[in-house]
Parts: C-alpha cells; sequence; structure tokens
C-alpha cells in the first residue's frame, strides 16, 4: 500500500506551470532557427547575384538568379555602379505558428567588380 503526502499536488501544479514555459521556449528557439536560415538564404543568393554580375551577366539574368536563390517572398535589388555590381536581398520573416512573436527583416548585400565587354576598350584587346 502506497502512503500519499500532501505533495503530490504540488508535483502536479508545477508539472502544469512548466509544460507552457516549455512551449514558449521550444517557439522561440524554432522562431530564432527560422530566421537564422533565412538570413543566410539570402546571403547565398546576394553572393550568386554578385558572382553572376561578376561574370558579366546581364543585370535580368542577374536578378532572376537572386530571386531563385532568396527566400520566398524575398525582394532583390541589383545596382549597376559601373565597374562594382552591388546585390541586396530582402525577406520579411513570418513565423506561420505563432502570431505573438513578431515579423523580422532579414537582409543580405554582396558586391563584386564587373567585367564588362571589350568592344568597350578598344585598348584592351592588345595585351
Amino acid at each position: 500500500m502506497t502512503r500519499r503526502t500532501g505533495e503530490d499536488g504540488y508535483v502536479t501544479a508545477e508539472t502544469a506551470m512548466a509544460i507552457p514555459a516549455l512551449v514558449l521556449v521550444l517557439a522561440a528557439g524554432l522562431w530564432a532557427i527560422a530566421v537564422v536560415t533565412a538570413q543566410l538564404a539570402c546571403v547565398d543568393a546576394a553572393r550568386a547575384g554578385a558572382r553572376a554580375a561578376a561574370r558579366g551577366e546581364p543585370i535580368h539574368d542577374v536578378r532572376t538568379e537572386v530571386i531563385r536563390a532568396a527566400p520566398p517572398h524575398a525582394t532583390a535589388s541589383v545596382i549597376d555602379e559601373g565597374d562594382l555590381t552591388k546585390v541586396v536581398v530582402t525577406a520579411v520573416v513570418r513565423p506561420n505558428w505563432g502570431a505573438a512573436l513578431p515579423s523580422i527583416t532579414v537582409t543580405a548585400t554582396a558586391s563584386s567588380a564587373t567585367e564588362r565587354e571589350f568592344d568597350h576598350h578598344p585598348e584592351a584587346r592588345h595585351g
């Protein structure tokens, strides 16, 4: 025969209080992972765009490649500054499962020297 003590109710109450706290910590952790994953995807997309621009691909093709590599619903801008091309990727990350969690905007930027056609500099062909 098991003897019951008055502390059995306290254990149940403590467990009932701990479970929501654990769920909240888990949700925050999953949210942080989603934000970091989106940030890394933005970095990868910006770098891919900068590499494409460095190869001399047209700006439209660079932007298409960036959008393909970026997280869903991301925006991309490709800025041609002559000898330098700057790629900026921005994504708003919203939690699908936690309306109480805020949206977070992540941004990544990459730049590259831009390769140009030799037709613009005829003297560059002789070397």
